[in-house]
């Protein structure tokens, strides 16, 4: 059955949907992307992913012409017109279409294109076995804070982890880990949580901030500062975090195994706690 998407102000099925050919989305990479996750027909924490589009956009200079409620709606009309109970909703927005000129244009109207993905998360079966991670050097442009459509450097990164058989890569820089190609990277010791600082360097994670907001109801820490590979696989816990995968635990890196190779306590119970607050519609209001 086909999909309902959304462009331009228009909901149709999926084979009718069309942009132009001169979209800077398409021609340069010049636009904004967000996932938000859908759990149970609710949208998880579909604010503060709002929030971080507009301060994307906001660093691109790209003005946006919708309300966060015009886009909560659009979201919301999504899941019910393709009866959406678990995945995801990827939405675009570019600077719109003009003839090809690097300088922005004067007279084009933003692009806004959505659709829905399902997927199995909150009962994925990864969770129960762990992921494999493989590192790679991170090749990306300076600015990764901004979800730029523009991921090159996550698909060659993503590739190489599909053809190692992994099922995320760790982009690596300076011998520290800045990140995974979608996701946030974490070590645990002891009862400490380990991320590096928010800065141009990484995306502020949405589940990653999640998880910060409800570690006060857990006996855990934080502790926020970079760490290297050899590191990580000294630690007792790995895991990442992203809208899609939520909290889910790294049993490998580098074929190297994580502790006795199975999932930690602290992951597995960091995910549920995760998905109390999915259920409800998020962790961050």
């Amino acid at each position: 059955m086909s999909r309902t998407v959304y462009v331009n102000g228009a909901y149709l099925p999926e084979e009718d949907a069309k942009i132009s050919i001169f979209d800077r989305s398409f021609i340069f990479g010049d636009g904004i992307y967000e996932v938000s996750a859908v759990i149970g027909g609710k949208l998880v924490d579909c604010e503060a992913h709002l929030a971080r589009l507009e301060r994307s956009c906001g660093e691109i200079r790209l003005a946006l012409p919708w309300s966060k409620a015009e886009l909560v709606a659009v979201h919301e009309e999504l899941i019910k017109r393709n009866s959406l109970d678990e995945g995801g909703i990827y939405l675009q927005v570019s600077r719109g279409a003009a003839d090809r000129d690097f300088a922005f244009p004067t007279d084009a109207t933003p692009t806004l294109v959505m659709f829905t993905q399902e997927r199995n998360m909150s009962s994925a079966p990864a969770a129960k076995t762990g992921i494999k991670v493989v590192s790679c050097p991170d090749l990306r442009w300076a600015r990764r804070d901004i979800k730029s459509v523009n991921l090159l450097g996550p698909v060659l990164a993503k590739q190489f982890a599909a053809e190692s058989g992994a099922q995320e890569a760790w982009l690596v820089e300076d011998g520290v880990v800045t990140e995974g190609a979608s996701s946030t990277a974490w070590i645990v010791k002891g009862k400490t949580l380990i991320s590096r600082p928010l800065s141009n360097k990484v995306l502020p994670g949405i589940t990653r901030k999640a998880v910060l907001a409800y570690i006060g109801e857990t006996d855990f820490t934080f502790e926020e500062r970079t760490f290297t590979l050899d590191e990580a696989l000294d630690a007792e816990e790995v895991f990442i975090t992203s809208a899609t995968s939520l909290v889910m635990p790294v049993v490998q890196i580098d074929g190297h195994t994580i502790h006795n190779g199975a999932p930690g306590p602290t992951a597995i119970r960091l995910r549920e706690i995760y998905l109390d607050f999915a259920k409800k519609g998020g962790a961050l209001g």
